[in-house]
């Protein structure tokens, strides 16, 4: 069940600053370059908007997907589009199924992200740091699926069918209302599976 704490015994406050600073901090991750092979409208479903406390720039945003062998790096609504005003602290994740990636590597339902959880922002080039959520949105909304393949897997996504969403890939972001097959997106590659959002070496099919 846990401890409600925990006593440790230093020689000088500067081990805590230490240890306190490694819990702030999150590991750079590996990004893989995958090309999509279709994107295609279906039925209205429930997405989830998170915004966070910090403010995003272009290129940066939240590892997401609907299976943890394949995150997306989806932008946040850095950008303006036309339509509505930026919002950098905002990632239009998905839907409420999908995985987002958490600190310690751990993974966590959209649905499930409360305000005031840490929550891990990657930029295009895989460089991380963390972040608190600030509330969640939950809307039906109309939906894409969007899947993509590495050459030998394949691998999909569900977002809202809108503007604000933009997957990020080498040429920049490119917003789902627009992004084809043959596009080249971002996205982390795991093998493995999950259990309660932790990592284990079991022997797990996603489709």
């Amino acid at each position: 069940k846990g401890v409600d704490g925990i006593v440790i015994d230093v020689p000088d406050g500067n081990s805590i600053r230490k240890f306190a600073d490694l819990r702030m901090s999150s590991s750079d991750v590996e990004l893989k370059v995958l090309r999509v092979t279709d994107v295609r409208s279906i039925e209205m479903g429930d997405r989830v908007c998170v915004d966070t406390v910090s403010v995003m720039s272009p290129g940066e945003g939240m590892l997401i997907g609907s299976t943890a062998s394949c995150l997306f790096l989806i932008q946040s609504e850095s950008e303006d589009n036309g339509y509505v005003n930026a919002r950098p602290f905002r990632v239009n994740a998905g839907a409420v199924h999908a995985y987002a990636y958490g600190p310690d590597g751990r993974t966590t339902y959209l649905s499930e992200l409360k305000s005031g959880e840490r929550i891990v922002l990657v930029d295009k080039d895989g460089r991380t740091r963390l972040s608190s959520v600030g509330r969640c949105k939950i809307e039906r909304r109309p939906m894409l699926i969007i899947e993509a393949a590495d050459g030998e897997d394949s691998y999909s996504t569900i977002v809202q069918n809108a503007e604000t969403v933009r997957l990020v890939g080498p040429d920049g972001s490119i917003p789902v209302t627009g992004i084809k097959a043959g596009d080249e997106v971002y996205a982390r590659l795991e093998s493995g599976g999950r259990h309660f959002g932790m990592k284990i070496d079991e022997t797990i099919r996603e489709i």
